[in-house]
């Protein structure tokens, strides 16, 4: 049987962290090729790399800063020459810093904002810029949060910038759906990842407290963030676009 995501390529930005991971295995999993980027040295992709080796696909780590137009431009080269053309790319590096607007670093603000937002723009119009000279279709998934949308005093620049990631979605959204390439974003709200995880892993009682905000009473998964990813990028999908899937649980009810 053939699988949904065969002889396509999916690009991965910040493909080590924990929902970078969880997607790249899912697309494998779908049988895509995978292009993987992050800015973790090529031995931190080892393990990453082994594990998608068990899949009859495909896969390729590129050490690059999204943040940075010219590296994303050679990223995409590079991944189309190891595993062929990119049909879907998932904009998902990101950072965040805690720290208020009056405590947070000028560097700190800038940093978030180039890759949050710059880097989406920058991997997304790269590998849309392709499929349109080839006049091919894809899809892209921008991986947002509910912070876009709620007030987050204690980040407020990762906040700002997926709000503006989605008003960038939209713009992109409008501009390519009459060449078939459908953009949308993922909206998560408490996922078990990343910082997140860090602060709870040291603090059992703050996940707990986190997991009792939640309207569903449970926490995201990575796993469960992939699987929308996957279904966004389904082939199938021709009519879905510009559209936010919010998976938070019903957070954005309560706040």
């Amino acid at each position: 049987m053939k699988k949904l995501f065969e002889q396509k390529t999916v690009l991965i930005s910040g493909g080590l962290g924990d929902i970078g991971r969880a997607v790249a295995i899912a697309f494998a999993a779908g049988g895509a090729n995978v292009a993987i980027g992050d800015v973790q040295p090529a031995a931190q992709a080892a393990a990453l790399l082994e594990q998608l080796g068990q899949y009859p696909v495909k896969c390729h780590y590129t050490c690059v800063d999204v943040s940075d137009a010219a590296a994303v431009d050679a990223w995409i080269t590079e991944a189309e020459t190891q595993l062929g053309i990119v049909h879907m790319v998932v904009a998902n590096a990101a950072t965040v810093t805690i720290a208020g607007l009056y405590k947070i670093t000028a560097e700190q603000w800038s940093k978030e904002l180039r890759v949050n937002l710059d880097g989406a723009f920058y991997v997304a119009r790269a590998v849309t810029s392709r499929l349109l000279s080839l006049d091919m279709t894809g899809s892209v998934v921008f991986v947002g949060s509910w912070a876009a949308e709620a007030v987050h005093a204690n980040i407020p620049a990762y906040a700002v910038s997926k709000a503006g990631m989605r008003m960038l979605c939209q713009c992109m959204a409008l501009e390519l759906a009459p060449h078939g390439i459908m953009v949308n974003e993922i909206a998560p709200g408490y996922v078990d990842a990343g910082v997140s995880r860090q602060v709870w892993d040291q603090a059992p009682d703050l996940r707990e407290e986190a997991r009792k905000k939640v309207p569903v009473r449970a926490l995201i998964t990575p796993e469960e963030v992939a699987q929308q990813v996957a279904r966004l990028c389904d082939p199938a999908n021709k009519h879905i676009t510009g559209s936010i899937l919010l998976m938070d649980g019903g957070l954005s009810l309560v706040r």
